[in-house]
This record gives structure tokens, C-alpha cells and sequence, in this order.
């Protein structure tokens, strides 16, 4: 069983930045993937970013891109995603997700542990 951490969520103004980290322990495997998703109020938990084992493949929603960026270190197990130019609608929870698998997919129900979560607001 694997266990996800996530961090680096906080409040932040409009045009910001946050980084936000995802720790992976327990036991890990290789050729796996990784992504962030995130649920606002009242709304369905979304894919953010994704990214394969080695870093050569990655997805991210059109509303992020440009603005997000998700990379990964497999010697430490760790994945991050860097977010600028935040916008209030930004504001969620932001979780961290890893999927025993090597290809990229949106659907939530093939990815096999979730972290628990991080508040990201940003304030207009």
C-alpha cells in the first residue's frame, strides 16, 4: 500500500504563485503514474496535470495550461506541481494521486491511492 502526502497549500492573491509537494512512502514501484486533480465547492474532483514514470509524458486541463507546471523526482518519490499566475478559480482542494500503471488516463477510478488533500484559495 502506498501512502501520499500532499503540502504546500496555503492562501494566496490573484496572480501568485504556490508550489504544492507529494510525498509517496510505503511500498513503491517503478513505471507508475502520477497526477494532481482538485474539487472546488459544490463541484465534481477534476484533473489538474498528470504525468508518466519517466517525465516525457504529461497532460494537463486546458484551464491550467500554461500556468501549471507538474514534475516529478522518482529517487526521492516525490511529485510537485508548480502553479502561477493563480486565479480565484484555482480555489480547492488539491489532491495527489498514483496510478500502478504506466499510461496517462483521466479517469479517477484507475488510480490506485489518494493523499488526503490541500486547501489552495486564492483571493481576487
Amino acid at each position: 500500500q502506498v501512502q501520499l502526502v500532499e503540502s504546500g497549500g496555503g492562501l494566496v492573491q490573484a496572480g501568485g504563485s504556490l508550489r504544492l509537494s507529494c510525498a509517496a512512502s510505503g511500498r513503491t514501484f517503478s513505471d507508475y503514474t502520477m497526477g494532481w486533480f482538485r474539487q472546488a465547492p459544490g463541484q465534481e474532483r477534476e484533473c489538474v496535470a498528470l504525468i508518466s514514470w519517466s517525465g516525457g509524458s504529461t497532460y494537463y486541463d486546458d484551464s491550467v495550461k500554461g500556468r501549471f507546471t507538474i514534475s516529478r523526482d522518482n529517487a526521492e518519490d516525490m511529485v510537485y506541481l508548480q502553479m502561477n499566475s493563480l486565479k480565484p478559480e484555482d480555489t480547492a482542494v488539491y489532491f495527489c494521486a498514483l496510478r500502478l500503471r504506466p499510461t496517462l488516463t483521466l479517469d479517477q477510478t484507475e488510480y490506485d491511492s489518494w493523499g488526503q488533500g490541500t486547501q489552495v484559495t486564492v483571493s481576487s
